[in-house]
């Protein structure tokens, strides 16, 4: 009987040493996968809340969350009325299985399925039939859970998979789905809901139906009171609540930052943002409230950043994403876009660091003609002699042309390389044009550079995700960051620089108050002209929208605003022009007195553009001519010539200053006795064949009239222009044929090598 038995017992050991060798056998041949079933992601704003989820290909979307994440309420109620015995058993019940046999025997029914919380994971990752082999199958993956996870880990896998109805799957996209909050915000009855509603998904939908998921609620609750989990208070008070649920509604905003975000971090589940969700709401509301305002197929962008930690706040990259007729899907925040006059104030801010200008410095907004570009303000007016600032404010073209000529279009280009800013152009060659918006770039790239006017000078690269470090490159220095900002002063809270590209392809405005970044873009992103379409005009009222926005946030919230002070560097000068330099008010070469910010206590003199020019009676800034005693010119080596040193506006200017400002006022009469000779000689430009304001007749039966031109004065090369375009370009004295034949008021204008222009007006009869 004893040797029977021992055999039973040896067989008994042998059948479980084999099946525990088939078992790990299985388990190597196939083992466990938790990752079958494709990653969906989640973009979520600075607090948590999800602003866009990208779904499987099934359209299931999950929220993962850790255990920690899961409110103990939930807890409580999931183990006790699924799994009492979660944390005891090796992931199958025996007594469970048994109970629910019985049950679907004598029911003759599937009344329960005796499932542990294990073995609901192990059908989850791998589904399977409800048969013998079926449940065979699911207890190997039950025993392969618990051989390579902890409980803790299963019961997150649990959490994470478990089916909510419709296309949600887990505890946490469910908690934002039906309640619009995060899971640890859950009370005590939906905590309640939840943990029943994947034993039924689909018939229990509290969206769908409440009453079935209350009876299913208060089913649960009976069990609590059974066990004794919860107080009779607490479940008398739960059962009390309606079941309610939040309006089902998809996680739709800030999409193409989702996009981008997604794209840039493929492989997380999970991404944190910095965008402030209310202000996201209030960008995306302004932007379709203007949709209506715009010319068809024109979109906008909107970009917000906090420049004290350079987090990006709001990010709208079209008008509408929906609206395929205005490009919805196309990021204009990450396009390449013609910059317009954005970059002027990177121009202004570099001159100052170099020495080249100051705040007051004296430019010229006058004709010009450069053998890589010629251009033209907007207005097709100058405005002749303009400080450095008002030139920066009104963004004039033709005094950022002589500077970026004077500091080099490749060295400004590379500057701006060099803090993330790169300019792309056709041939990838800077020139002058660059200055003007003749290169493509980025908003996001545009308005990070734009923060070292806030950032004492440093540019910050853009922070979209929370754990993205706040990095910094020198670019310009405190001064000259500061000055820039005073030079570009719009009110008293915001700064801003607009920019339109030509052909009103693109409408730009971007600013910052004392604590934001903004950018605004307007336009088709097609490139199609929109006519009419200015910075000012399109960009700048929602710049100022959302300027205004943040600022009435800020003071709702009660936070103080950083305060940017004037950098030791800095000091206020009072300037003379025409030099541009430090000359006491009754001086008689202090023309017009100005208020100038200096740095590092530079005070350059007026800047000189034709240095080439034999002649300095031509060039701008202190000549040195001999005067005798009764103040008449002469030569040097006349008797009692003395030296005599005079400040002389540029020659490009002579059509806009004051008579008294003149060089023929200037410049003191020529002793006959003693005379200066040679090239010395100031000589006024003029035409000999035409009077200003001439009536022109043609002869009978000719359709066209021939005018011969001829220069008089002035110095070196001249060019002719007809009603604003080149017709001839001659040398020195050289005589043209102008030929017209359209009748009607004509504009002539010549300009000469040194910029001295004379403008005269004529009719065609």
């Amino acid at each position: 009987m004893k040797k029977r038995l021992r055999n039973i017992l040896a067989f008994l050991f042998f059948c479980i040493l084999l099946l525990l060798g088939g078992f790990f056998v299985a388990d190597h041949f196939f083992p466990l996968s938790i990752t079958n079933t494709k990653t969906t992601q989640t973009i979520l704003a600075e607090d948590g809340t999800p602003l866009w989820r990208f779904a499987d290909e099934n359209g299931v979307w999950r929220y993962p969350i850790k255990l920690d994440e899961v409110p103990n309420d939930y807890l409580d109620v999931l183990l006790n009325y699924e799994d009492r015995h979660f944390y005891e058993h090796f992931g199958i019940n025996p007594a469970s299985l048994l109970r629910a046999a019985w049950q679907n025997i004598t029911n003759r029914r599937i009344i329960s399925g005796g499932s542990t919380i294990s073995m609901q994971v192990a059908r989850l990752l791998y589904p399977h039939d409800r048969t013998v082999i079926g449940k065979l199958k699911q207890i190997f993956r039950t025993l392969q859970l618990e051989l390579h996870f902890t409980k803790d880990e299963i019961l997150t896998l649990y959490i994470n998979r478990a089916p909510f109805g419709g296309t949600i799957e887990g505890l946490g996209a469910a908690s934002w789905s039906y309640f619009g909050k995060e899971p640890k915000a859950l009370t005590r009855s939906e905590a309640v809901l939840l943990a029943v509603l994947p034993q039924a998904p689909s018939r229990l939908r509290p969206d769908r139906y409440p009453q079935r998921a209350k009876q299913a609620r208060d089913k649960v609750l009976a069990r609590l009171a059974q066990y004794q989990v919860w107080s009779p208070d607490i479940i008398e008070q739960v059962q009390k609540e309606d079941v309610w649920v939040y309006p089902r509604k998809k996680p739709q905003l800030a999409p193409l930052l989702a996009r981008r975000l997604s794209q840039q971090y493929p492989n997380e589940d999970i991404i944190h943002s910095n965008i402030d969700l209310s202000l996201q709401y209030s960008l995306e509301d302004i932007a379709s409230n203007r949709k209506n305002q715009l010319p068809p197929k024109t979109s906008l962008a909107i970009l917000v950043v906090d420049h004290t930690d350079m987090s990006v706040k709001g990010y709208v990259g079209s008008v509408d994403f929906n609206n395929k007729e205005r490009f919805g899907q196309v990021d204009m925040i990450s396009a390449l876009r013609s910059p317009g006059s954005t970059l002027k104030p990177f121009m202004y801010a570099l001159a100052i660091d170099e020495g080249m200008i100051h705040s007051e410095s004296l430019l010229q907004d006058t004709p010009r003609i450069s053998s890589d570009y010629r251009p033209t303000n907007f207005d097709e007016d100058f405005y002749g002699p303009i400080s450095a600032s008002e030139a920066l404010k009104n963004s004039l073209n033709l005094p950022a042309v002589q500077l970026i000529e004077l500091y080099g279009p490749k060295r400004f280009a590379g500057k701006l390389a060099g803090i993330g800013l790169p300019l792309e152009s056709n041939g990838n060659t800077p020139n002058i044009s660059y200055i003007l918006g003749g290169a493509s770039l980025r908003m996001d790239n545009l308005v990070s550079a734009y923060s070292a006017f806030a950032r004492h000078g440093q540019a910050s690269p853009l922070r979209f995700v929370q754990n993205e470090p706040l990095l910094s490159k020198p670019f310009i220095s405190d001064g000259s960051a500061w000055i820039t900002r005073q030079m570009l002063v719009n009110s008293h809270q915001l700064v801003y620089k607009t920019g339109t590209s030509y052909g009103y392809r693109d409408a730009w405005a971007v600013g910052m108050n004392p604590r934001y970044l903004i950018g605004v873009w307007v336009g088709r992103p097609d490139g199609t002209p929109v006519v009419g379409q200015y910075g000012s005009i399109t960009a700048v009222p929602i710049l100022q929208q959302v300027s205004s926005l943040l600022l009435n946030k800020e003071r709702r919230m009660n936070r103080p605003l950083p305060v940017i002070t004037k950098p030791a560097s800095v000091t206020l000068q009072k300037i003379c022009w025409p030099s541009g330099q430090i000359l006491p008010a009754n001086d008689e070469n202090c023309h017009r007195q100005k208020n100038a910010w200096i740095f590092n206590k530079m005070v350059p003199p007026t800047l000189d553009t034709l240095t080439a020019l034999n002649n300095n009676v031509y060039r701008s800034g202190w000549i040195t001519i001999w005067v005798n005693d009764a103040g008449k010119r002469v030569s040097a080596d006349c008797n009692n010539a003395h030296k005599k040193q005079i400040a002389l506006w540029p020659i490009a200017l002579e059509n806009w200053l004051l008579p008294k400002e003149r060089r023929q006022s200037l410049l003191p009469e020529v002793d006959k006795y003693c005379p200066v000779f040679g090239k010395d000689a100031f000589s006024p430009l003029d035409i000999i064949g035409l009077r200003n304001k001439q009536w022109v007749k043609r002869l009978s039966g000719q359709q066209d009239v021939t005018i011969d031109l001829t220069p008089q004065g002035g110095i070196g090369e001249k060019w002719w222009f007809l009603d604003g375009k080149l017709f001839e370009h001659s040398d020195e004295d050289q005589k043209v044929a102008l030929t017209v034949s359209q009748k009607g008021i004509h504009h002539l204008l010549l300009l000469d090598q040194s910029g001295q222009i004379l403008r005269m007006t004529f009719t065609l009869d």
